[in-house]
């Protein structure tokens, strides 16, 4: 298999438009530990603040309209009809247990309607206010874009509730209003991810259980000239977001990662009926943009049962241990940051060069790993781990969908991408972030190591003990207690892992300051020399590694101290 640096030559040009890129992760209930459905989604902007959003349930009067802003911008695009009554929602996910992510693949630009006024972010956020299930979600989406007109490029939606999980893909119709579309079940015990890439080719036409479509979503493109064939051989990837170089390699590429994480480096799918398993390693010359004659798998089964802190990790991801692992080339520098600033291709003699697009990246405004738990009532069931920014140095801490306030630290107008604010959670992850990256392989490991010890211990004790409060609650008929509980419970929770993510973050200062290295103990409490405590016991050097020594070593004007 041909290894390749982190920059490579670009074989195709590079859509500008997947600069900001989200990834998601799909698993259905049959695929994971504890039986709930899941979605992880990293909101990747570089204009994206990091908050919760919260939206009480409520009823309108007959005739209330609905004030429609683009999500991305804020611009007012029209109103709409509002509905009898909403249901709460907080961040991605409902009251009920609905969750829906997304990421944006753009498609053709003659798709776009500029007349349209639901774009995206509306089409999510009303549908969790309107909607109480995946398949009731995917026809109000459906519903929303075909009434009132859809102005964003192509997205591909992952919906799940506690029962089943769905991965959707849908464009723009251009001057006609409208979407075509196409959604598909993920089977019961396997799971999908996508990443500013359609992922759905051919599908069933007559398998309504587990595959919706626009009932022209083959004669729209026939109609445009993108599809002449056989309407069994339609494929919605290939005639709507047709796959080229940085389709592959800075999108699905995050998708083949994400499985071959997941699956243990075999990918286990079902083909004409029969069940298949093939190395990961045969899709990455697919993945790396070399072969785009493959077609990866759109659902595959993982290795084992899922569990929520696998699939936080899998969003932590810079393909380590792959050939595009971020941390290991020039780019990655003397302390293997695995980070690349944008713009995300360049030129240098005349060759266009591109720096790899991981899961895990800087312009994160917020992440998530959100669950269906249909084990449980759906009062106690919706749970959402949020997290602010770079998912590698940041943590997610647990919020029941049910209840009454948001923490402080994650509350919408505290602070924003150009007011600083000392409260805010996205402002002191970007804190450790940003300080990690100057010594990433030494400072890195510290805030994974913190951020690993919170989410195993809500994990394993936390949350495990207070559903089971919730649950006893409920069944109870007390809900209102129930809720009061789970808002002290989500609420202080955030609040105590902020305080620890601020002293997190005077730690590193202290720790790591000037490229120096401060041993501590086990408690974390600094050495230092019997005669004051002030002076640093034990001073190590950070240093730099292999990579970037050789480096520097074959640059003709290094200085050399001496030649053995």
């Amino acid at each position: 298999m041909r290894k390749f640096l982190c920059t490579i030559l670009a074989l195709t040009a590079f859509a500008a438009g997947r600069m900001d890129a989200c990834t998601n992760v799909i698993v259905s209930p049959g695929a994971s530990a504890d039986g709930s459905s899941m979605v992880s989604y990293a909101a990747d902007s570089h204009g994206l603040f990091g908050e919760l959003y919260f939206r009480p349930a409520a009823r309108f009067t007959a005739g209330s309209r609905l004030a429609i802003r683009e999500w991305d911008t804020g611009k007012p695009m029209g109103d709409i009809a509002q509905v009898e009554r909403t249901w709460q929602t907080v961040g991605n996910m409902n009251q009920r247990q609905l969750i829906i992510g997304e990421t944006t693949w753009g498609g053709r630009e003659e798709q776009v309607n500029a007349d349209g006024i639901m774009d995206y972010g509306s089409l999510i956020y009303i549908t969790l206010q309107r909607a109480t299930t995946a398949r009731e979600a995917i026809q109000t989406i459906v519903d929303l874009a075909n009434t009132y007109g859809y102005p964003s490029e192509g997205e591909s939606f992952s919906i799940a509730d506690p029962k089943e999980a769905w991965v959707m893909d849908l464009v723009g119709k251009g001057q006609q209003k409208g979407i075509v579309w196409v959604a598909r079940r993920v089977p019961d015990g396997y799971i999908c991810a996508h990443a500013n890439q359609a992922r759905i080719t051919r599908f069933p036409l007559d398998d309504p259980d587990n595959c919706l479509y626009a009932p022209d979503v083959i004669s729209f493109a026939r109609e445009q000239g993108w599809y002449e064939g056989e309407d069994a051989d339609f494929s919605f990837r290939d005639a709507y977001n047709p796959l080229d170089f940085g389709g592959a390699r800075a999108c699905d590429a995050r998708a083949w990662s994400a499985f071959n994480i997941l699956c243990d480096g075999v990918f286990t799918y079902e083909e004409n009926g029969q069940e298949v398993s093939r190395p990961a390693t045969d899709w990455l010359d697919y993945a790396m943009g070399y072969d785009l004659k493959g077609e990866m798998p759109l659902f595959v089964k993982p290795a084992r049962k899922i569990t929520v802190k696998d699939v936080a990790d899998v969003m932590r991801d810079h393909f380590e241990g792959t050939p595009m692992d971020m941390t290991t080339d020039i780019g990655a520098g003397g302390n293997g940051l695995p980070y690349r600033w944008r713009p995300m291709n360049f030129t240098v003699d005349g060759k266009t060069y591109l720096n790899e697009r991981a899961i895990a990246t800087q312009q994160t405004g917020f992440w998530f790993v959100a669950q269906a738990r249909g084990f449980l009532p759906d009062e106690v069931g919706a749970l959402i781990w949020f997290g602010c920014d770079d998912a590698a140095t940041s943590y997610l801490t647990p919020i029941y969908a049910n209840l009454t306030q948001v923490p402080e630290c994650l509350r919408e107008g505290n602070g924003d991408l150009l007011h600083y604010s000392p409260t805010a959670q996205f402002w002191m992850c970007n804190r450790v972030a940003n300080a990690c990256y100057k010594m990433y392989d030494r400072m890195a490991p510290v805030a994974r190591a913190a951020a690993d010890r919170f989410e195993r211990e809500q994990l394993e004790r936390g949350v495990p003990e207070m559903d089971a409060k919730l649950k006893a609650l409920v069944e109870r008929g007390r809900l209102r207690k129930a809720r009061k509980m789970m808002t002290k419970y989500s609420v202080e929770t955030a609040q105590a892992q902020f305080a620890a993510w601020t002293k997190l973050e005077e730690t590193l200062l202290v720790k790591f300051i000037d490229g120096n290295i401060k041993a501590q103990d086990e408690q974390g409490n600094f050495l230092h020399t019997e005669y004051g405590i002030g002076f640093p016991d034990k001073l190590q050097y950070g240093g730099y590694n292999e990579v970037w020594k050789r480096a520097v070593a074959n640059d003709p004007h290094a200085p050399v101290l001496e030649s053995k």
